[in-house]
């Protein structure tokens, strides 16, 4: 049974007058909160990844949660700070990011749709900025705006390949008719920036940093020219407050920002994490799909923004995953196959050698699934336990809490006794290509970069704007380690393929975009908003 949500926050040490309710069981935290516990020692940061996802996920969000329930249960205090759902997984492929089983956050559904409405004010801020700039161009185009270089576009929070490319402004005689296109929501730059702000000021003077498009003479062109960040901030006030909510078990858990790891940074927000840090005396965390995605941007991005010291990471594996890497159809998956199973745990080597590169000490969780069996888990604990990597069998979908003391327990040693010497992969202060370069090479064990003309200029113009010391965040697929989501196991010395590398000022970051990722997914055959109809 769910708690009221002040009774949860007073197990995070939050009082009353802190909270700003939306019904009984989530509130928004007032800010000045951070200010009274900023002066506290921060508590230990545990980061949940996983080895390549099946298209389906292998449970980081599920593994997540259950650890923080696992904590609970060993009498270990924990706060658990997770993303908010995207529209578009919800009712598209993977369905909602709240969890499963008896390893849930709640109440799960208010979460996965309208939540307290972040998503909806960060699409409006992005569809205002968009309309400001065409309005700008309508009304004699003060800031000589060339209408074929604008590089900000407009957003849904929802898969829609129909809204790629569109043309806009037709049909008026007085306007400019010019090709657009859409992102999801997550997708946008306004999305990194709500993750990546400290506080509302830092949010604010981000987003003034934002270069919208370029003039006709090749300058760049500012929010800031466009006079709008106090408007931005007006829709986005109350979005930039992070959001409390529990666990199944009645475990608060913070859920703020939510940007995608294949298309951008993939953490929830710094400003939850902080604030977690201060609060807890450890923190739970979780970055989207793999090592060679959300975990690295975590590491490389995240962490050096806000200052964190990630102390111990969880590989999550799956037998289902390996068995993928290993050959076998997704359709038959949950058949036993102990062959293709140990031909698959190339990728799990892979994966924990990628976490270890950033010396922070790595267990492996083997999250369940009821397909699994007895054999196979056998086989892949005795991998894990032959190569010296900590495992822990992980069943929270089925029995919560209880189901994962195993890893709680495992974890709490780990932290322990086995200090982190974190840090990031790259200087900051090294040539933009040589960081691309060096996550090519070193995390997705590529042979080889391929940059396309138009990547060449784009980056060659970037380092001219003053943008050298800028972070990486490559566009990827997660079904890979490389950039052709067929190419599964442990591939190495193929080459990867940068079409295109675009900035993102305020984010303070560049996006190589490699093989064909796409920044607005489409939906599949039998979409799972469809799936809904019969449940």
């Amino acid at each position: 049974m769910l708690q009221n949500i002040e009774q949860v926050a007073a197990k995070a040490h939050i009082e009353p007058e802190y909270l700003e309710p939306y019904g009984r069981y989530k509130a928004k935290i007032d800010p000045s909160l951070f200010e009274k516990v900023k002066g506290n020692p921060d508590g230990k940061l545990v980061l949940v990844t996983a080895i390549t996802p099946t298209k389906a996920g292998e449970g980081k969000t599920t593994t997540s949660i259950a650890l923080a329930d696992g904590m609970a249960k060993i009498g270990q205090e924990a706060m658990l700070c997770l993303r908010e759902p995207s529209l578009g997984p919800v009712f598209g492929i993977k369905g909602g990011a709240t969890g499963g089983g008896k390893s849930t956050v709640e109440p799960a559904e208010d979460i996965n749709l309208h939540f307290t409405g972040d998503m909806h004010a960060l699409t409006s801020s992005i569809n205002l900025i968009a309309a400001i700039i065409d309005n700008s161009i309508y009304q004699g185009n003060p800031l000589n705006i060339d209408p074929n270089r604008i590089t900000w576009t407009r957003a849904l929070d929802m898969n829609d390949r129909a809204l790629r490319n569109v043309t806009v402004a037709q049909g008026d005689p007085k306007g400019t008719p010019r090709e657009d296109h859409f992102c999801i929501t997550v997708a946008s730059e306004l999305m990194a920036i709500l993750c990546l702000a400290l506080d509302e000021e830092d949010f604010r003077k981000r987003v003034n940093q934002i270069i919208v498009a370029y003039d006709f003479d090749g300058k760049p062109i500012r929010l800031e020219q466009l006079r709008i960040s106090k408007a931005i901030l007006k829709l986005m006030r109350e979005a930039l407050k992070v959001n409390i909510v529990q666990t199944a078990e009645n475990n608060p858990a913070f859920i703020h920002g939510g940007p995608f790891a294949n298309i951008a940074h993939g953490c929830n927000s710094l400003m939850a994490t902080r604030l977690a840090l201060k609060l807890a005396p450890l923190v739970i965390t979780e970055a989207g799909f793999a090592s060679d995605l959300g975990a690295e941007k975590f590491l490389d991005i995240a962490s050096r923004v806000g200052g964190l010291h990630p102390d111990a990471c969880v590989l999550v594996a799956t037998i289902r995953a390996l068995k993928l890497h290993g050959g076998v159809a997704f359709e038959t998956l949950d058949q036993k196959n102990l062959e293709a199973l140990e031909k698959g745990l190339c990728n799990l080597t892979a994966h924990y050698g990628n976490l270890k590169l950033y010396g922070i000490p790595v267990v492996v969780a083997i999250n369940h699934f009821a397909s699994d069996d007895e054999e196979e888990v056998a086989l892949l604990r005795r991998y894990c336990e032959k190569n010296g990597y900590p495992v822990a069998f992980l069943d929270g979908f089925c029995n919560g809490g209880e189901g994962s003391v195993e890893l709680a327990r495992l974890v709490k040693k780990t932290l322990e006794e086995v200090p982190s010497n974190y840090h990031p992969l790259y200087p900051l202060d090294a040539p933009l290509k040589e960081k691309i370069e060096t996550i090519c090479t070193k995390i997705y064990h590529a042979g080889k970069i391929e940059y396309s003309e138009l990547a060449e200029k784009q980056l060659a113009d970037y380092e001219a704007l003053g943008y050298r010391n800028a972070f990486i965040c490559v566009a990827k697929t997660p079904q890979s380690l490389s950039d052709d989501p067929k190419v599964l196991g442990a591939p190495e010395g193929f080459t990867i393929h940068i079409r295109e590398v675009r900035l993102s000022a305020g984010a303070n970051f560049v996006i190589p975009l490699t093989g064909s990722i796409l920044t607005m997914p489409g939906l599949p055959k039998v979409p799972a908003a469809v799936m809904m109809e019969d449940r």
